[in-house]
């Protein structure tokens, strides 16, 4: 059985600024599901860099408010909300409320650094 604490993995700074920490990523370890896992947070005021992935991802918002941009289009986001980003879709999620937005975010297949690209 694999179980981790999200407090317990480490936090680091992604490339389009949001504060992870990886739960799970297959393409890191030995694990049956292909995807992976992050538990994200943006500051309130901040949004993340334009960046799109080769690979799909969803986003489930667990607490705060924003504003999720994909494409050309932009939506409110809130807590209980999951957020489909289809490959290669540019994309980034701005902090609208007063406390951290919090939200996961399922990368299929895993996370790699090579997969996503910053956009200005």
């Amino acid at each position: 059985m694999l179980i981790r604490d999200v407090e317990k993995c480490p936090e680091f700074l992604s490339g389009d600024n949001a504060i992870l920490r990886e739960l799970f990523n297959a393409a890191k370890e030995d694990i049956a599901p292909r995807c992976s896992l992050a538990h994200a947070r943006v500051k309130p005021g901040q949004m993340t860099q334009r960046h799109r992935l080769k690979t799909s991802e969803v986003y489930y918002i667990l607490e705060g408010e924003g504003e999720m941009q994909i494409g050309e289009e932009a939506e409110k986001v809130r807590p209980g909300q999951a957020i489909v980003i289809p490959p290669n879709s540019p994309q980034r999620i701005r902090n609208t409320g007063k406390t951290d937005l919090v939200f996961l975010c399922m990368v299929d297949p895993a996370w790699r650094p090579e997969d996503e690209e910053i956009l200005s």
